[in-house]
């Protein structure tokens, strides 16, 4: 398995590079974080005509024609800059699973759309005790003449507020498994959508659906048979959080080197300094290593292999790697870096956020474990 860059992917990775060191700087991700659709519309336009929603997606959806794993790259950047525009959540949450699941009519008539960036669709899968699991499904979806209505309340839902459409989980049997995919508009009478607050000021709401009615022609795929698609995206899903977090590491080994070398006490840099010379080169080491479990995992996705155990694998080490050397940046960084006015904040925050999106270090390992058959 060769995990170097091709020409390609090395063109899109200094290109994205580029583009959002330019146009998300630290003052865009603060301002971001306390207005009220969390994010800006001229640069989402700028994403948008970049052609960055159709990386995964087939050309004759009006995507690229490329694959998972470039899409990785482009959300190494994003997480690199902390970019609060919402890439991950419109083609992961929203465009995949229809990609995944959905059926031609449903393909053609909505992928372009979330290419163009004329439709934002989300996915609405937790309830309220977070569980990663189709028994924590409870909301139900009941069918009466060609018509679904459903009842229950959604938790964590990533960028409710600016989404046109949500793909709603819901139980439609009575076996454990017997999950069902809906898409909804999100103005559908019935909808009531309201914030939460978090540690990362990302936005996120609670959905409640009140008798929600929608044709029975607004289910993805079919009947009772959601829960792959569901496993399936929260796969994808991981690797894509993870690679946010390697990007985030990244910028934040490399902002902790420099002040390291900028930062004076008894005369010399603090670099100069064996154990501050130790905790950078284990913030080295562990970005580093994380880069190499992540992109493999990424690429058995891209190529269609099985890759539940390098999944979990990945999504494991990341939470727990990326969480340590946003630690051991503050303990370098001293004081200075718990005060809002910092930058470090802004990602330690983030890393609690990310180190237990689509299932924490915990979930991951006693997963690996049961595929393992330990």
């Amino acid at each position: 398995m060769d995990l170097s860059l091709n020409e390609t992917q090395q063109m899109l990775r200094n290109t994205a590079k580029d583009f959002f060191t330019s146009e998300c700087p630290e003052t865009h991700v603060r301002e971001m974080e306390t207005d009220n659709e969390g994010y800006n519309k001229q640069l989402w336009e700028k994403i948008v005509n970049q052609g960055w929603l159709g990386i995964p997606f087939p050309e004759k959806y009006g995507g690229f024609g490329l694959s998972f794993l470039e899409f990785c790259i482009l959300l190494e950047e994003a997480g690199r800059v902390l970019l609060p525009e919402p890439l991950f959540g419109a083609v992961l949450l929203g465009g995949m699973p229809i990609f995944v699941s959905g059926n031609e009519k449903q393909k053609e008539e909505l992928l372009p759309k979330v290419i163009s960036g004329e439709s934002i669709i989300t996915l609405a899968f937790h309830e309220e005790d977070d569980l990663i699991s189709p028994l924590s499904i409870q909301t139900n979806a009941t069918l009466d003449n060609n018509v679904y209505k459903l009842n229950g309340t959604k938790m964590f839902v990533p960028n409710a507020n600016i989404a046109d459409l949500l793909l709603v989980t819901a139980r439609t049997g009575n076996n454990d498994e017997d999950i069902s995919l809906f898409i909804i508009p999100s103005s559908s009478e019935g909808i009531t959508i309201s914030p939460l607050s978090t540690i990362s000021s990302d936005k996120q709401f609670v959905i409640n659906l009140d008798n929600v009615q929608i044709p029975s022609s607004n289910l993805i795929g079919t009947k009772d048979s959601a829960w792959k698609t569901i496993e399936t995206i929260f796969d994808m899903a991981a690797v894509g959080k993870s690679c946010e977090m390697l990007g985030a590491g990244e910028k934040v080994l490399e902002g902790t080197v420099e002040y390291a070398k900028t930062r004076t006490q008894f005369g010399r840099p603090i670099g100069t300094f064996g154990e501050i010379q130790r905790h950078c080169s284990e913030m080295a080491t562990l970005v580093e290593g994380t880069r190499f479990v992540i992109y493999e995992a990424a690429w058995k996705l891209s190529n269609n292999q099985d890759a539940s155990k390098e999944v979990s694998m990945a999504k494991a080490w990341t939470s727990d790697s990326h969480t340590k050397v946003c630690a051991i940046a503050h303990q370098v960084h001293g004081g200075i870096g718990f005060t809002k006015e910092h930058w470090i904040q802004l990602y330690s925050r983030r890393a609690k956020a990310a180190e237990i999106a689509y299932g924490d270090a915990n979930f991951h390992r006693n997963k690996l474990a049961s595929l393992l058959k330990l």
